[in-house]
């Protein structure tokens, strides 16, 4: 197969390209951030992937999420998006799991087994439960806060969890572990943006809950900058 990371190889360099294909990243939730996130590492040559999700594609995914389309509707996420990621990389590693990660399936996520863990799950108990699990272990932990009723690009920022400000996911999840009287075992960065929008049009007709207006060019840059906070990190502690 020709070498389809002479680009990104280029920029870093033969030994750091060979660090990135021995990688083993988990991504819980590709949806609008986490399959962007995953394109992105396998991309730029990370080996080993799974991706975790319970969610099959829907009509009201195609304005976002990187593998829904019209053809793919009704198909399960992990799947569509794993069969893309081959296409692009035929000799990666990528492990496609489809489950909700929550308390009943969490035992089955061994952290310490992955280089890197990216959350990309809206579930607000899930998220928690997963920012606890995470940073006990010994991977590297990277999170993506809301990313819904935003507009302006330029207002996504990276930022240590605690330290994060304007978004409301961002504080729910703080109030959260307050509440509880924990905090996450260590630090880590997360993306987000403070920008706050309102929803203009009606709920869909069929919404069980509330639904939030979200757009391609946010969500993807949200799951692009998990993608580089990984491949920084590598580049920073590379030799």
């Amino acid at each position: 197969m020709e070498n389809i990371f002479q680009r990104a190889e280029l920029l870093l360099g033969t030994d750091e390209m060979a660090v990135l294909s021995r990688l083993r990243v988990i991504v819980f939730g590709v949806g609008g951030v986490g399959s962007w996130c995953a394109e992105a590492l396998i991309r730029t040559g990370v080996g080993h992937l799974t991706i975790v999700d319970s969610d099959v594609v829907c009509a009201s995914n195609v304005n976002r999420q990187l593998m829904a389309t019209t053809r793919t509707i009704g198909r399960p996420k992990v799947t569509v998006l794993r069969e893309r990621l081959l296409e692009i990389n035929p000799e990666a590693d990528i492990t496609a799991i489809q489950r909700v990660y929550n308390d009943e399936s969490a035992d089955d996520f061994p952290f310490d087994d992955y280089d890197y863990v990216i959350d990309a799950i809206d579930s607000l108990k899930d998220k928690l439960l997963l920012i606890r699990r995470a940073t006990e272990s010994t991977a590297i932990f990277f999170s993506s806060m809301g990313a819904a009723l935003k507009i302006d690009p330029t207002r996504v920022r990276v930022a240590e969890f605690w330290k994060v400000e304007g978004c409301p996911l961002a504080k729910a999840l703080r109030m959260r572990f307050k509440h509880l009287k924990e905090r996450p075992a260590r630090k880590f960065l997360c993306v987000y943006s403070d920008e706050h929008q309102e929803n203009c049009g009606s709920q869909p007709a069929d919404a069980e809950k509330r639904v939030n207006g979200s757009l391609v060019h946010i969500t993807a840059i949200f799951g692009l900058t998990l993608a580089g906070l990984v491949i920084q990190d590598v580049h920073h502690v590379s030799p």
